[in-house]
């Protein structure tokens, strides 16, 4: 009798056991420790939905890192990234939370150091030889002087996060060309979108010389660059200035987001 009840006290701790596999399901496994780095299109300046925490960073919960922390879990999330930054920003003051356990880096920079603000300050507000050779000077820093600035970068995540996968993502062409569209010129728009492909091949030859992953986000923009008549980008903003010619909303989840959780 004794024998019996045991196996009858068994069975049922197997059932319940069964029973809650069942209703639960098997765990999910955590995200890699994350951590995004970076300037403006990164932090989601223009997204809209902005972290009151991050002031002048102008951090958007709207922006790509958080959209794939959302969706991702991850066992750790870190944003860093800032308004602004160039990239010795990045290497004095966005790299503290990478260690040895960091699993997963993003990161967009090297507009800012090309000079991007000043090149559509002066392109908006000057002529078509201003804005041509103000972007032939972007032009040339991109292609001779940010390389050995990326190299230090890229060198100094490398040390900090000496096993994540790092994921460089780009900068999308600002316009549609060849289209109708009020405001700058159709010389204005081509020297500008030539200036975002000479920028986005030297960080991608960079990222491939140090074994990181180049996200390129041309591809998703296309179609909705601004004179698309379906622009995920801003156009010239009054207030706040700071959004002006960044990826909105839509930008992020649309654009950055798919290219970002493809290549992670």
């Amino acid at each position: 009798m004794r024998r019996i009840k045991s196996l009858s006290a068994l069975a049922t701790l197997t059932l319940a056991l069964m029973f809650s596999l069942v209703m639960t399901g098997p765990a999910e496994a955590a995200g890699p420790a994350y951590v995004a780095l970076g300037d403006s299109y990164s932090a989601g300046n223009g997204a809209g939905n902005y972290d009151s925490s991050s002031g002048n960073c102008h951090r958007s919960f709207s922006a790509y890192p958080y959209l794939w922390k959302n969706a991702h879990a991850p066992s750790s999330f870190a944003d860093t990234s800032c308004s602004g930054a160039v990239t010795t920003d990045v290497t004095n003051g966005q790299l503290g939370p990478l260690n040895s356990g960091t699993g997963l880096v993003s990161l967009t920079i090297g507009g800012n150091d090309a000079g991007f603000s000043d090149v559509m300050t002066t392109c908006v507000a000057g002529s078509d030889t201003d804005c041509v050779n103000r972007v032939n000077q972007a032009e040339s820093y991109a292609q001779n002087t940010l390389p050995a600035r990326l190299d230090a970068t890229y060198n100094a995540i490398r040390a900090k996060a000496p096993n994540a996968k790092v994921v460089v993502l780009g900068y999308p062409r600002m316009y549609t060309l060849n289209v109708f569209c009020v405001g700058l010129s159709d010389t204005k728009h081509r020297k500008i979108d030539e200036a975002a492909d000479v920028l986005d091949n030297v960080i991608a030859a960079r990222a491939a010389a140090h074994g990181f992953v180049f996200g390129d986000v041309r591809g998703a923009f296309t179609g909705h660059e601004l004179c698309s008549g379906n622009g995920w980008l801003h156009s010239l903003v009054v207030s706040p200035s700071w959004e002006s010619y960044h990826p909105t909303a839509t930008g992020h989840s649309s654009g950055y987001y798919p290219v970002f959780n493809a290549n992670s």
